[in-house]
């Protein structure tokens, strides 16, 4: 009998199929705590299993006396624990859990985190309100990105929680401007102890209160000019689901005005437990309906649109796709194009010469691409150079004289949409570092760093301070600039034929960093 031969046998042998993953994504707010269970195909399709919500006043302690109180911590690591014996139960093997506005602002945020590590062994990661709407914006444009993409004109995405209003604008499905306001609808009732008003007199006081908060939003966002309003939150689902009317997907809503303004106006007049038993909800979720409601409409107002969008997506949405990512090794190529453009429209705000900001960011990435195997970074951390080179010379709309320091100041001030509080450090001090000094240890903010940062921060000015030199120099495109390493010199070929000896001496000032790191000498030539 013949044997079979090996090709046989590797064709009747079965390749095991790729299985799907099953992922948690755990959201520690204001008002509660939430977890969404799903699973993640090999192609990152995202299917959720189970959704679970548990009510707990954080915020009632925060907004009130600055710190979580002893009765609401211990309920918010019961809760996570119980959340956590779920995982052996769906077998999830990959979870990310974070903290937004009321553990953000908590002086004793830590201790939560810690009771809830030594529970559960979970790192809780605290996210600022830029990373809060990024995530946001993620799972909306997914579910809305036809209806984005058609529209002409600016649309505002507003996300009303229980301590902080979320708004992000875009501009032809671009994202331009993202702004977080201390408004929400937790924090209003606390702000304002209005638990002893009469309905009337608590809607009076919130429209007041929601009015100064929106002022200058409505003015840095231009919300005259929004077409499209997007409302995302708990509450904006419970007005469609009472007056909205389907639009295409079952997951979106459209809302008119006049039924709005109706259905506010009904609301306000009942006091919460008027509202708990009319429409049947959790004593939780009727009192943050008038004030979440009232936001919606006075954002509203401020627009032009003519309709509101609703969208069942939430933060928790965005933190699945995150996780969807993660497993299937995908790359979010929207978010580093919206990372992109809100710095852009930050150098634009600060006037600077976009035309050189744009050709230093370009060539410190084509820097970073060709010392990869040197640096060994991430393409995060590429895109993090590429906004420093973007916003490098932003001081310059304070004073010239040490506009490097500027910069530092200006850019850990701002929001670049998409750019965590420590991304945005890292950010600075690379702009920072682009000129003058290199890092010393007399440079407090930067020696407060821990040291891995501080050598992330070391490598990627090296490279921006080459760039900015050679920008200044004959090379003008990314296409024109061409490199060789030579023993222990990279040389640069430059096609223009001038006098290339001040490009050489700006190229040696500013490369005592580079050839410090990378151990090489930066030499220009001619083609």
């Amino acid at each position: 009998m013949e044997e079979p031969s090996a090709a046989k046998l590797a064709s009747d042998a079965k390749v095991p199929e790729p299985s799907a993953k099953t992922v948690a994504a755990i959201d520690i707010g204001a008002n509660a705590v939430r977890m969404v269970i799903a699973e993640v195909t090999p192609d990152g399709e995202i299917q959720v299993l189970e959704r679970f919500q548990r009510a707990v006043r954080l915020g009632q302690d925060v907004f009130r006396m600055g710190r979580l109180g002893a009765r609401s911590m211990r309920a918010a690591v019961s809760i996570v624990r119980d959340y956590s014996q779920r995982f052996r139960l769906f077998d999830v093997r990959h979870v990310r859990a974070v903290a937004t506005s009321a553990v953000r602002e908590a002086t004793n945020a830590d201790t939560l985190l810690d009771r809830i590590f030594m529970a559960t062994a979970l790192q809780v990661e605290i996210i600022d309100t830029s990373e809060e709407s990024r995530l946001i914006v993620s799972a909306v444009c997914r579910s809305l990105g036809d209806v984005l993409d058609t529209s002409r004109g600016n649309a505002l995405i507003a996300d009303v929680g229980g301590g902080s209003t979320l708004l992000t604008v875009l501009h032809d499905g671009d994202i331009v401007r993202s702004q977080g306001l201390r408004l929400g609808s937790i924090r209003l009732q606390e702000v304002l102890s209005t638990n002893d008003e009469t309905p009337k007199r608590r809607a009076e006081l919130y429209r007041q209160q929601i009015t100064k908060e929106t002022l200058s939003p409505q003015r840095s966002l231009s919300l005259d000019t929004i077409d499209l309003f997007v409302a995302v939150g708990g509450d904006a689902r419970f007005a469609a689901h009472q007056i909205g009317e389907p639009s295409g997907s079952g997951d979106i809503h459209v809302i008119r005005r006049g039924p709005f303004d109706k259905l506010v106006a009904r609301c306000e007049k009942m006091t919460t437990e008027d509202l708990s038993n009319r429409f049947d909800m959790t004593f939780a979720e009727a009192e943050t309906l008038n004030p979440a409601l009232l936001i919606y409409q006075l954002l509203w107002q401020a627009t032009r649109a003519e309709t509101m969008i609703v969208s069942n997506d939430s933060m928790r949405d965005g933190l699945l796709l995150e996780l969807a990512r993660e497993v299937t090794g995908q790359e979010d190529l929207a978010l580093k194009q919206s990372i992109i453009q809100s710095a852009l429209s930050l150098a634009s705000k600060y006037q600077l010469d976009m035309q050189h900001a744009e050709t230093v960011a370009a060539l410190a990435v084509r820097l970073f691409e060709e010392f990869q195997p040197d640096h060994g970074l991430g393409s995060r951390y590429g895109i993090l150079l590429r906004v420093a080179g973007i916003l490098h010379e932003i001081g310059g709309f304070v004073s010239y004289r040490a506009h490097h320091k500027h910069s530092y100041y200006l850019i850990v001030s701002s929001e670049v949409f998409g750019l965590g509080r420590e991304e945005l450090q890292i950010v600075a001090h690379v702009a920072r570092y682009h000129r003058r000094s290199a890092p010393k240890r007399v440079h407090t903010d930067y020696m407060t760093l821990p040291r891995q940062t501080r050598v992330i921060i070391n490598k990627l000015a090296a490279l921006l301070r080459v760039a900015d030199a050679l920008a200044r120099g004959h090379v003008r495109r990314v296409e024109d600039l061409q490199m060789e390493r030579v023993g222990d010199d990279l040389i640069v070929y430059v096609a223009d034929g001038k006098d290339l000896f001040l490009e050489q001496r700006d190229v040696d000032t500013r490369g005592n960093l580079f050839e410090e790191i990378y151990g090489m000498r930066v030499r220009l030539e001619h083609l």
